[in-house]
């Protein structure tokens, strides 16, 4: 089987990894009465707490600063558990990749799927802080739809080459955590655009950030504006060639996984 035809098998069988990434948020909250909503209650926490400081140290209005940062960190949070998570996609299913016969992406889009119900119950903290300060979505918010696809095509061929890299070379996985977390000081999550100095060493800050792009194309929408073309171009650019050398990888490495487990 080629690495395009487990990805067909996977997407044409994708209840299976629905069913199995459901099942992860099932279990890792049962007998919990409020369930996945409790990373929903941290995560309003952690936008409160840190939007006011930062809010305060900026000297930026809440009314425009906490919707900003309210979507950056659920889309942050969103982007590194599928970054580290996919990292151990594979190590994760060893059992299970060992005795069934099942395509190597479904472990993959299990771990997709997992985290989108998670970002699912996060999200709902973004129109909660709209009416408190009384601010309504427009029409644009819909581009946050294809933006969010797009990020998830991005997301999706980089867990595929992680997942790979990551069971062969298992200390992997600490080095792409210390990156996210480097990655989350540099991409204007706390922080906005505009609060950078002029000059060309700040726009190239941005410029050569993907995840800035990335987020952009999500954020700016449901913020009432729109991401610029290189926001998009960048964003396709990305997803095109990333999605040709992951195939690539994935077809030529894909009979080694599970020897390396």
């Amino acid at each position: 089987m080629t690495a395009w035809q487990d990805i067909s098998a996977s997407l044409a069988n994708f209840r299976l990894a629905a069913l199995l990434g459901w099942q992860d948020v099932a279990q890792r909250y049962r007998r919990s009465s409020v369930g996945a909503f409790w990373l929903t209650i941290n995560m309003g926490v952690l936008i409160g707490a840190l939007g006011l400081v930062f809010g305060t140290i900026f000297n930026t209005p809440m009314s425009e600063f906490l919707p900003f940062i309210c979507v950056g960190l659920i889309m942050w949070g969103y982007f590194s558990s599928l970054v580290t998570e996919g990292c151990g996609s594979f190590v994760a299913n060893t059992e299970t990749m060992l005795q069934l016969p099942i395509p190597f992406f479904t472990y993959i889009l299990r771990t997709w799927w997992r985290n989108t119900i998670i970002l699912a119950h996060n999200i709902i903290i973004f129109p909660l802080v709209l009416l408190i300060f009384g601010k309504f979505v427009n029409f644009d918010a819909l581009l946050a739809i294809p933006g969010f696809i797009l990020v998830s095509v991005n997301l999706l061929w980089v867990m595929v080459i992680l997942a790979v890299l990551c069971t062969r070379y298992r200390d992997l996985t600490q080095i792409v955590q210390n990156i996210m977390q480097v990655g989350m000081y540099v991409t204007p999550i706390m922080w906005m655009p505009k609060n950078l100095p002029g000059g060309a060493r700040s726009q190239l800050m941005l410029d050569y950030n993907p995840f800035y792009h990335l987020i952009s194309i999500v954020r700016e929408p449901l913020l009432g504006g729109v991401a610029t073309p290189l926001n998009w171009i960048v964003s396709i650019g990305m997803a095109l060639i990333g999605w040709v050398v992951a195939l690539l990888f994935l077809n030529r490495y894909r009979t080694r996984i599970t020897y390396w487990l």
